[in-house]
């Protein structure tokens, strides 16, 4: 069991949502506790988009109705998870300071009508924000319902930058911070490149719209900044929940999946409490279960594998994509129960009522637009019965001899612009050599390139673009330690500072995996070139030599690179060191994944599962085990040996699209 921070007085998987009661009038209030007591709520999040309600005008405040509504809630055991009410501001706080609108980065000012229309890096937005919280604080800081203090919500989800002349003075004193002088940045953002060198931090800018592409390293750095500001903001307000309550833990909600990526999340992971995440399948996804799944471990790889809190999903359609597809019947109950058997010890929706107005008026709810006599309704109160079944579950964890290397830093590198080729992104080929080894039903660890690599049997490194000396040598050391490592194409090119790293590619892994790429080979749109397996590769290629030592396991087999390695190993220490230096198809990277987990040793969860069924497991520190498998297809399939807990089950077989719950009997490996 962990003894991690955890929503106080929350037993077993916590259930619930968001909870607007703001949106409705007190009937709809009551009527609300007695329905969430039906489908078995222990937890809402409540006050997150409340303040206008709270101080309708500067300094006058309401907070009789939020009384209420915590009051009724303690009074049926359900816990809450309060807001700052800092999420948006009200629409007297802009008019009056219209300088805390942000900017974009041709200067177009974001103004109210949305929501998060603030400078996160504007000293008097802090003063209100602090102050605002603390007033919450204050108030409800020994109000029995109260588990949980949310920090704001979302941040950085619609504004990651601000161009604003206060997120200029802000991005100043942080490269202050970073290099010390102005000699050390332009040293490091190469300005003598364009006759961009610097005589002071003064005349540096964020990299706002230019004639041309903006340097590089201004990029990458104002990310960095970017993130760290909002983390600044973060624990500005949460110092103050600190003072005034230590005995609450405090989070605010992430948005790890494969679509957000200008928080470098693993740098907040220290500062929460406990990891709270949001996550929305994207409906024109075939696979979206597969990113589901990696993005749930990567919320368990922020938490460094403790639990965590699924704090936003839905229970079927959401408003915001272009088409917004209705959950087929046991979806959202599988999508539910995979969060949980990746990690987390919570299952929580955006929101409780689907609202009536508002710009989330046709995003799902837990009880519908129709009500209590709809598929959404009886499959919440479903889920809250298997969540309170599997109980038992919390605090166990997931184990993992697999792990897939992420580093925020390198994703915002590889996707800069001015590169070799603009079909080269960062989550394509993650989520590519995630899928590879979830249909081999084998768990994986998703972590930072700075992690301990030393319990891993293999090492999937992809497009690790920038990379520290620090953290190429870590790889390195998980080879020599015994593993077999995987590094892609466009890895290791570029140091920090995105200077690239001079003698041939791949930089930073040539050693370690002794090949030398003396040019790239981008391809163009749509062609595609053959290896002498038959594999076939697209997107990129590259004109590589081999050291003596380095055996070629592939070449390519047609095009301008016909003979030369495509796929190479070399023997490192007790491991083994990989390069892939082409992007294969699914089925050719399936099949490199089955040879490097038959060399690693790896085996799945569970053999001769099906394809389209996923299972994973869970472990308790005592030993105790319980099987997850959900069935993505809609063909019954063979239940697995256990006590079923919970489960769309009969005749003992998973149902087509069911799932089931398994405890295994205590001596299963």
């Amino acid at each position: 069991m962990t003894n991690a921070p955890w929503p106080l007085g929350v037993d077993g998987i916590a259930y619930g949502g968001d909870y607007n009661p703001e949106q409705w009038p007190l009937a709809t209030r009551v009527e609300d506790v007695e329905l969430m007591q039906q489908a078995g709520v222990t937890l809402v999040s409540v006050g997150i988009f409340s303040w206008a309600q709270l101080e309708p005008r500067e300094g006058v405040f309401d907070f009789g109705w939020l009384d209420d509504v915590l009051d009724r809630l303690a009074a049926a055991g359900i816990k809450v998870a309060l807001a700052t009410a800092t999420a948006s501001p009200p629409p007297w706080l802009t008019r009056k300071h219209p300088e805390l609108l942000p900017e974009l980065a041709d200067g177009t000012v974001l103004h109210p009508g949305g929501r998060q229309a603030y400078r996160v890096s504007a000293p008097l937005w802090r003063e209100y924000a602090v102050a605002m919280t603390r007033r919450m604080a204050e108030r409800y800081g020994s109000h029995p319902a109260l588990a949980l203090w949310h920090v704001d919500n979302e941040l950085g989800c619609h504004v990651p930058h601000d161009f604003s002349d206060d997120a200029a003075a802000a991005f100043r004193r942080w490269l202050e911070a970073r290099y010390g002088t102005v000699e050390a940045l332009n040293a490091a953002w190469g300005t003598a490149f364009w006759s961009q060198r610097y005589d002071a931090f003064d005349e540096v800018l964020p990299p706002r719209t230019a004639p041309t592409f903006p340097n590089p390293t201004q990029q990458l750095d104002f990310a960095r900044y970017s993130s760290d500001e909002l983390l600044v903001h973060y624990r500005a307000l949460r110092d103050v929940l600190r003072e005034v309550t230590p005995h609450v833990p405090t989070t605010t909600n992430l948005m790890l999946s494969t679509a957000t990526k200008w928080m470098d999340y693993f740098s907040w992971s220290a500062d929460l409490d406990v990891v709270a995440n949001d996550h929305y399948t994207i409906a024109s996804r075939p696979d979206a279960h597969v990113e589901l799944a990696l993005s749930a471990d990567l919320s368990r790889g922020v938490a460094g594998g403790g639990p965590w809190i699924l704090m936003e999903h839905s229970t079927s359609a959401v408003n915001w994509q272009p088409r917004n597809r209705t959950k087929r019947p046991g979806e959202m109950l599988r999508h539910s129960l995979a969060h949980v058997a990746h990690g987390a010890d919570a299952v929580m929706f955006f929101q409780w009522r689907q609202s009536a107005a508002g710009a989330e008026k046709y995003h799902s709810a837990m009880l519908p637009h129709a009500g209590t006599d709809t598929d959404v309704w009886r499959a919440t109160v479903e889920l809250g019965d298997a969540l309170r079944a599997i109980g038992e579950v919390r605090g166990s964890r997931v184990e993992s001899e697999v792990a897939l290397v992420w580093d925020y830093p390198a994703w915002w590198g590889v996707e800069l612009d001015s590169h070799p080729s603009v079909d080269v992104t960062y989550q394509d080929r993650m989520l590519a050599h995630y899928r590879a080894l979830w249909e081999r039903h084998v768990p994986v660890d998703v972590v930072p390139p700075s992690a301990d690599l030393s319990r891993y049997r293999l090492v999937v490194v992809p497009t690790l673009y920038l990379v520290s000396d620090e953290d190429a040598a870590n790889v390195a050391g998980a080879a020599r330690a015994g593993a077999t490592v995987l590094v892609t194409y466009f890895s290791g090119i570029v140091d920090e500072d995105d200077r690239v790293r001079l003698g041939g590619y791949p930089g930073a892994f040539r050693d370690l995996l002794g090949v030398r790429t003396e040019e790239f080979w981008a391809l163009q749109e749509g062609e595609t070139v053959t290896l002498d397996d038959g594999s076939v590769a697209d997107v990129w290629s590259e004109k590589v030599h081999v050291a003596p030592g380095t055996e070629v396991v592939r070449t390519f087999a047609d095009g301008d690179l016909a003979g030369l390695p495509a796929v190479t190993r070399r023997a490192v220490g007790d491991g083994a060191a990989w390069y892939l230096a082409t992007r294969l198809d699914g089925a050719a990277l399936g099949a490199l994944t089955e040879r490097l987990l038959v060399e690693a040793g790896v085996s799945p969860v569970l053999d001769g599962v099906p394809a389209g069924v996923e299972v994973a497991r869970r472990r308790a520190a005592d030993g105790r085990s319980w099987l997850f498998v959900l069935n993505h297809t809609e063909a019954p399939v063979d239940l697995p040996p256990g006590d079923v807990l919970a489960g769309r089950v009969a005749d003992g077989r998973v149902l087509g699209g069911g799932y089931a719950v398994l405890r295994e009997a205590s001596d299963r490996t």
